[in-house]
């Protein structure tokens, strides 16, 4: 199937760069920005102090529009938090206080001003709390004035509902308001802010589709939605997650040298396409960068590394990271950039025992729950055994290995314990 030719700097370039999935009025979306500013919004909920890297590429979405010409609004979830999107969940979202939510809000904000123009301007970036209008409505006039528009049939055939119920996981009444809000959150934004578009990833297409709707029938106004592709890895895992957890975009919730290493281990076929998301490297030169094989792949991944972390976390950190890493694993020297966790090597028998070894010595099981890579001695059991532990550059299959106060290395006064053979490095120091 041939692609659209579109005659707008910004769907030109989110067609060049792999973000578009579907749109619902693509001939009219690409007439409005190419004629006028278009004003555009994601929403964001504020379950936690940081957004990990699976909602990156919505935050360069936005950059894409403002770079185009746009207006972007980052519409910041302080009332839909309350309640909880179920698109992909099983189970319910725990609640939080008004007071969590706003904290979350203004550390997640942090991020937003790394990628984004914030100000007064025609195209300047703005951030709206939808706390501020669902929290005003009453009850039955808010189903008054819009339940009319939705139908129980339709609802349950959105996948966001439709999944849950197939796997026959609850869904509290409450979830199921969730995609009525975000409805709602479309019209306010037009009506107060003249957004015509609505934009998300390929699992909020229905709701989406469905705020569309709503503000074409209600004020019969126009109203786009653009969705992008379910991002997935070469190996078919989901973008973000890793053997140590998410991959958080706030550095007090993980270090920029982590984040480095995130996209420098990326799988080499996924290399182009992540170049193409996240940074702005010009296309020619990631065409160079993704035709590089062999060894030489490796420079493409530095580059992808160099090039995320730096709009992140500034060109600095991204050069410390880059010199902490291949030091740590090209040079054979680690540095005080390494994470470091202190390791008791007395205390009693029983506590010894439950830490993985006697007193004279440390099992590789308990260096690695020691390093924070496993959070029990069963964890890191079935990690070694199933996933390869690296201590001292040593490949170690056998958990109760030991390790004795004698084999730490003396320029570190540590161990150096690593989870795969690129994972992340941590210092274990025995005190």
């Amino acid at each position: 199937m041939t692609e659209p030719a579109f005659k707008s700097d910004f769907l030109q370039i989110l067609q060049a760069r792999g973000y578009i999935h579907q749109i619902t009025h693509p001939a009219e979306l690409d007439e409005a920005a190419a004629t006028g500013v278009v004003t555009g919004y994601i929403g964001f909920d504020a379950t936690a102090p940081s957004l990990h890297v699976g909602s990156l590429i919505q935050i360069m979405m936005l950059r894409r529009l403002q770079q185009a010409g746009g207006k972007p609004i980052v519409l910041m979830g302080g009332g839909t938090t309350k309640v909880g999107d179920p698109t992909g969940k099983d189970a319910s979202r725990p609640q939080l206080t008004d007071e969590t939510i706003q904290s979350n809000i203004a550390s997640i904000r942090t991020v937003f001003e790394k990628f984004l123009t914030f100000g007064d301007g025609p195209t300047d970036a703005v951030m709206v709390d939808n706390d501020a209008w669902l929290s005003t409505y009453g009850y039955v006039e808010f189903l008054r004035e819009y339940g009319t528009h939705f139908t129980i049939n339709r609802m349950l055939a959105f996948d966001s509902v439709k999944l849950r119920l197939e796997r026959e996981q609850p869904m509290t009444f409450l979830e199921f308001n969730y995609m009525l809000m975000q409805s709602v959150d479309f019209l306010e934004l037009n009506r107060a802010r003249a957004c015509t578009l609505q934009m998300g990833g390929s699992d909020q297409w229905g709701n989406i589709v469905s705020g569309v709707d709503l503000v074409r029938r209600v004020d019969h106004k126009a109203a786009f939605g653009l969705t992008t592709p379910l991002l997935t890895t070469a190996s078919g895992g989901k973008m973000g997650k890793t053997a140590q957890g998410a991959v958080w975009l706030n550095a007090e919730q993980l270090s920029p040298y982590d984040y480095w290493q995130f996209w420098r281990n990326v799988d080499d076929a996924d290399v182009g396409k992540f170049l193409r998301l996240f940074t702005d490297t010009p296309l020619d030169e990631i065409a160079r960068l993704e035709a590089l094989d062999g060894a030489a792949i490796n420079d493409a991944k530095k580059a992808l590394a160099d090039a995320a972390t730096t709009m992140l976390h500034g060109a600095y950190a991204a050069e410390r990271a880059r010199e902490t890493a291949e030091s740590a694993f090209e040079k054979g020297v680690a540095t005080d950039g390494l994470h470091t966790e202190d390791m008791p090597w007395g205390g009693t028998l029983d506590e010894q025992e439950r830490n993985g070894g006697p007193f004279t010595e440390r099992r590789a099981e308990a260096l690695l729950k020691w390093s924070g890579l496993s959070p029990s001695i069963g964890q890191a059991r079935k990690k070694i055994e199933n996933e390869g532990v690296w201590i001292n550059d040593e490949l170690v299959r056998d958990p109760a290995r030991p390790f004795s106060l004698e084999d730490v290395d003396p320029e570190l006064g540590a161990f150096r314990v690593r989870l795969g053979k690129r994972g992340q490095i941590v210092l274990v120091r025995p005190h």
